[in-house]
């Protein structure tokens, strides 16, 4: 599992003291204005400390340690942020993306092989599994209990499926 998770990408300054605006790619907000730290890299590179967090709509507006100035804080534009999974506190039943993606989906009763998530849909209502099927298709797959019965990082998905999610009748994402 990755130890460095993308969380964002610095957008655009916020006023003349060095703050930066980020758009959030995780779920509120607010799991980036309360980390301590971001990182410049997947490898944990370029830690820089929060010294001070707000956010405005969805954007996060930070202060990082030693960007002092609208200049340093425009330097950054563009770039991606990352940050450390021990620093973000998830809710039981809840999974990052990054550990997600690559699982084979199973059926809970029969062990029949549907394939392997290959990307996630954040909905309003519930997130939707893409699941690559070993013949090419691509079905959706609500993350919901009904449908998804456990989760195991070395197992895969098991799932109960409705008539027509994974057979002749699969969507076409």
């Amino acid at each position: 599992m990755q130890k460095y998770l993308e969380t964002g990408r610095i957008i655009n300054v916020h006023g003349t003291g060095g703050m930066v605006k980020v758009e959030c790619w995780s779920d509120s907000v607010e799991a980036v204005t309360s980390l301590p730290y971001i990182y410049f890299s997947p490898e944990g590179d370029g830690k820089r400390r929060i010294e001070k967090a707000s956010y405005m709509k969805q954007f996060a507006l930070l202060k990082l340690e030693g960007i002092d100035d609208r200049d340093s804080a425009a330097s950054l534009r563009g770039r991606v942020i990352y940050a450390d999974r021990e620093d973000i506190a998830l809710e039981e039943g809840d999974h990052f993306i990054a550990d997600l993606i690559g699982l084979k989906v199973f059926d809970a009763d029969t062990g029949e092989n549907y394939g392997e998530i290959s990307d996630v849909l954040v909905q309003g209502a519930q997130d939707l599994y893409v699941v690559s099927r070993p013949d090419g298709a691509t079905s959706l797959l609500p993350a919901i209990k009904p449908f998804v019965i456990d989760i195991d990082y070395e197992n895969g998905v098991k799932v109960r499926p409705i008539p027509g999610m994974f057979d002749d009748g699969a969507s076409e994402a």
